[in-house]
């Protein structure tokens, strides 16, 4: 009886390190995925800070361009001599103002949909990941202690000891593959939903940049027709990610 013990020690040894074995190379490929994305939102924070820098930026330069325009206006009614020149510089500056307010309203719909990606998105699958990292240090914590006991004398003493860890270690590693199933299934949905977003977004965010650079105020109204987007009055409000901050 006395050389079974040792033989059953070595198996229950060997059965874990096999499971953990197995275990950690699942974790290491979901850790790597849980890196990409914790990089990838620094990266997309990045982004969105610099479009509402432009945004502000743009803004302020089309609110500029209202008021020379104005300023023009009212001297070409003013300046007989000068009535042309006041007249043409007036309408010009309008007319980039706005194309501006239409460029705006494009650059402020694309910090919205990255800013619900990067905030509400993929935080809510961080959460979930910070829940599966907690049920991993506990599922550890009870297996350790499982397997110290496994490794000990089997007495009356013991048994319920070990009874009671089995069935503690049983359950927190029913919650720990549940977590890790959780994220899995959330990594892959949040990138399916990622590059979806990122990819009409970008296509947006070009369209209407090149437009308005070209000079192409069709073009610029047609992109922001193709996203449904619809300007507010212009002139009135600020872009509108600020009243969010």
């Amino acid at each position: 009886m006395a050389l079974t013990i040792p033989k059953r020690v070595l198996l229950k040894q060997e059965h874990f390190k096999v499971a953990r074995e197995h275990r950690q190379k699942v974790d290491l490929e979901l850790e790597a995925q849980i890196d990409i994305l914790r990089d990838n939102k620094k990266k997309y924070e990045n982004i969105l800070k610099l479009a509402q820098t432009l945004s502000t930026q743009l803004f302020q330069m089309v609110h500029t361009q209202r008021q020379l325009g104005d300023a023009f206006a009212d001297l070409s009614l003013k300046s007989l001599e000068l009535h042309e020149e006041f007249g043409y510089n007036a309408d010009t500056q309008k007319l980039l103002a706005k194309n501006g307010e239409t460029l705006l309203g494009a650059i402020n719909f694309f910090i919205a949909s990255v800013n619900t990606l990067v905030n509400k998105t993929i935080e809510d699958t961080l959460m979930t990941v910070k829940q599966y990292e907690s049920a991993r240090i506990e599922y550890d914590a009870y297996r350790t202690d499982l397997e110290e006991l496994n490794l000990g004398p089997r007495d009356a003493n013991t048994l319920p000891k070990i009874e009671q860890s089995q069935h503690l270690f049983q359950a927190h590693k029913e919650k720990y593959d549940k977590m890790r199933n959780d994220v899995s299934v959330k990594l892959k949905f949040l990138e399916e939903n990622k590059v979806k977003v990122l990819h009409n977004q970008l296509v947006l965010f070009h369209n209407a940049i090149a437009a308005y650079f070209a000079g192409n105020q069709k073009q610029l109204e047609q992109t922001l027709k193709q996203f449904h987007i619809k300007l507010k009055t212009p002139g009135v409000d600020a872009p509108s990610w600020l009243e969010e901050q």
